[in-house]
Formats: structure tokens, C-alpha cells, sequence
């Protein structure tokens, strides 16, 4: 018989808890208008921990990457955003105790949020009719992902979207800013005075440790999916998304690993990806830094100051052929006549592919590569 691994932050109080019911709820959330949402409440559930029962963080505190490197293995995972000057790396080893920071940067309020059940690591503008929002974790999952909700209107949101599913918000939906996650040093090669999110949070929880282990395994079932996952792939299988001209391509990693440069054309967009094989996966070991190595991926437009490039693998570097300058996983050029520019980042993400096509099923899958 397969095991089915339940993530020991979801077990408690999960026994005899199934739809959210606003009758019992009042008293917990006295601010939703559950009367105004845009989902069924039944296929909204309870994930084990109440409301905050995952806190996430309000106040985040940074050090640099140098001190980072006592605690933090470089193969280990970290969700990069770069805004402005701003160059934040943020730990999956701390994202995966709380799921949601609040933060400020370039001074824009974002929330960097991260599913470990769907592997969805999302940043959105806090930004809303003229309010700032500050966002927290309901303790309930839809279709297996994290449903958020904020704290000015206690309206839920579900994290794979950005969009408002219970309450005043019910309709509404999030700006995405762009992000990726890779290995922490690779951050750290492209962005050697950037910050990483300090385990100095106001909690006391065991970062590095692994609430999950054994959940990523490709036989793997998903947590809570309560309908049928999508055939056409497996569900844990990770796939990279790149969302262009209205529509979404997901590229399974394990084709990406074989083929870690693809350049590609939608729309009359061209862009690029970029695959490289080695980071750890946090979900796999009792200990993030352990997991056995799977690929980052991530994706950028090709077109450059009037020119299309197109890249290739060389010795283990990204290389244009246009130029013959080199490129790193984050789209940045690192020598050659291109040097010290920046390829424009995509709508882009790396999930489970039951998550990705359980809320986009017309998205184009992509077998195979040139």
C-alpha cells in the first residue's frame, strides 16, 4: 500500500473537520461576510491549525549574506525578489513554518507567500483600493492550497491566484510581482551585498527542519485535493509555468533537466528558459539542506534594446549567440558586450502539477525540446 505522509503542522485537530461553516466560524472570524464569495464554502477546509496557527511574519528582519551562511547550506532553496535596487533572498527552511512575510521593499508592501503543499512560492502587491493589506493564514486549504485572508476585512484569498474567495474582497484580486526561487547560492554569486530573511523572526520554531519529509515523492498523493487531479502528468511532478500573451506553457522539470536552455517564441513574444540541475528540494529529507538535488528553472524575455538573443548551453554557462556574453539563472550578464544588463523577467513559477492544472487545466503542457 502507498503511504500517504501527513505533514505533522497539519495533523492537529484535523479529525471530524471538513467545510468552512460561517455559523460556527462567527465567533472566530466576526469580520467575513460570508454571505459575498465567489467558491462553493464546502470545498474550503480545515488543514489542522486554526487561524494564525502558522503565524506569519509582520516584522521581518534581514542579514547579509555572508552571516546567512552559518545556518543556510548553499544548495538550500530561497525565494528571490529584486525590485529597484532591492535584492531579498527568503529561505524556504523559514517559509515553510510560517507561509506568508509581510515586508516592505523598494517601497512597495508585499507579501511573499509559500504553499509547501503545492510548492507555490507567489509575492503580491499588498497594495488594494487605496489600502495597504497585512495578510495571515486562515488555517484552511482549498483544492490542497493555502487560503490567506487579511486583516483589515478578514476576507480569505486563496494563495495560487491572488483572488478573493470569502467576504468584502470576494472578486478581487492581488498584483503578482515577479519572483523565482533558486539556490541560495546562486542569490548569493549574483547579489553578494543582498539580504536574506534572519531566522530572528519572534518565533521559535526548528528552521531546517522539515515538517514535510517525504511529501515530494513522485508516487506521492496530495494533501486535501478532494477531486480528481489532472491525468496528464503526475501529480507531484514539479513543473516550471511561464504565463505569456494570455496564456500559460508548463514545462515538466524533468524535460528541462535534460534540456536546461529552450528558447521559445508565443504571440509574437519570444523569450527563454533556464533550467540548472543541483538545488536541494526542502520537501524530500528530515532536513531542507539534504533533499535530493532536483532543477531550478525560470524564464525571461529574449528581446534586448531592439535585438532577439538566442542562448545556448556552453560548458555549463548560458551564453547568447549574438554576443557570446554569459548569463546566469537570474537573467543577468555577467560578461561579454551585454555585461551589467538584465533580461525582463516572466510571469513565472515552479509547482506540483496537480496545483498548476487544478487551477489553469487549459495550459499548454510542453513534452518535448529541440
Amino acid at each position: 500500500m502507498k503511504a500517504r505522509l501527513l505533514p505533522v503542522v497539519l495533523l492537529v485537530c484535523f479529525a471530524g473537520m471538513s467545510g468552512a461553516q460561517p455559523e460556527s466560524d462567527r465567533r472566530e472570524w466576526p469580520k467575513t461576510e460570508f454571505a459575498r464569495r465567489t467558491v462553493d464554502l464546502a470545498e474550503i477546509e480545515s488543514g489542522g491549525p486554526p487561524k494564525d496557527g502558522i503565524p506569519a511574519i509582520d516584522r521581518p528582519r534581514f542579514v547579509g549574506t555572508r552571516v546567512a551562511r552559518a545556518w543556510l547550506k548553499a544548495k538550500e532553496p530561497v525565494i528571490v525578489l529584486r525590485m529597484g535596487r532591492d535584492a531579498r533572498a527568503y529561505p524556504l527552511q523559514i517559509l515553510m513554518f510560517h507561509e506568508i512575510v509581510n515586508d516592505t521593499v523598494d517601497g512597495v508592501p508585499v507579501a511573499v507567500t509559500f504553499c509547501p503543499l503545492c510548492n507555490a512560492s507567489i509575492v503580491f502587491d499588498r497594495r488594494l483600493d487605496k489600502r495597504v493589506l497585512d495578510f495571515g493564514t486562515t488555517g484552511r486549504l482549498r483544492l490542497s492550497d493555502l487560503v490567506m485572508y487579511d486583516r483589515q476585512t478578514e476576507s480569505w484569498w486563496q494563495q495560487f491566484t491572488g483572488k478573493g474567495i470569502v467576504g468584502h474582497y470576494a472578486g478581487g484580486e492581488l498584483a503578482r510581482i515577479v519572483s523565482e526561487i533558486v539556490a541560495f547560492e546562486d542569490f548569493e554569486a549574483a547579489h553578494p551585498s543582498g539580504l536574506v530573511l534572519s531566522r530572528e523572526t519572534g518565533f521559535r520554531r526548528p528552521y531546517g527542519h522539515n515538517p514535510y519529509a517525504g511529501y515530494d515523492r513522485i508516487d506521492q498523493s496530495p494533501f486535501l485535493l478532494n477531486t480528481k487531479a489532472d491525468a496528464r502528468l503526475p501529480p507531484m511532478e514539479r513543473v516550471l509555468s511561464v504565463s505569456v500573451a494570455g496564456g500559460h506553457r508548463l514545462y515538466p522539470l524533468s524535460l528541462l533537466e535534460r534540456h536546461p536552455v529552450a528558447n521559445s517564441e508565443v504571440g509574437g513574444l519570444p523569450y527563454v528558459v533556464f533550467a540548472k540541475p543541483g538545488m536541494a528540494s526542502p520537501l524530500d529529507k528530515a532536513r531542507t539542506g539534504e533533499g535530493r538535488p532536483i532543477a531550478a528553472a525560470t524564464a525571461f524575455q529574449r528581446r534586448l534594446e531592439g535585438r532577439v538573443l538566442e542562448f545556448e548551453l556552453r560548458d555549463g554557462r548560458y551564453i547568447d549567440a549574438q554576443t557570446g556574453s554569459e548569463w546566469n539563472l537570474l537573467g543577468e550578464a555577467l560578461n561579454g558586450p551585454l555585461k551589467g544588463r538584465r533580461l525582463a523577467q516572466l510571469e513565472s513559477g515552479v509547482h506540483f502539477a496537480f496545483a498548476w492544472l487544478a487551477f489553469n487545466p487549459q495550459s499548454e503542457i510542453v513534452r518535448s525540446l529541440p
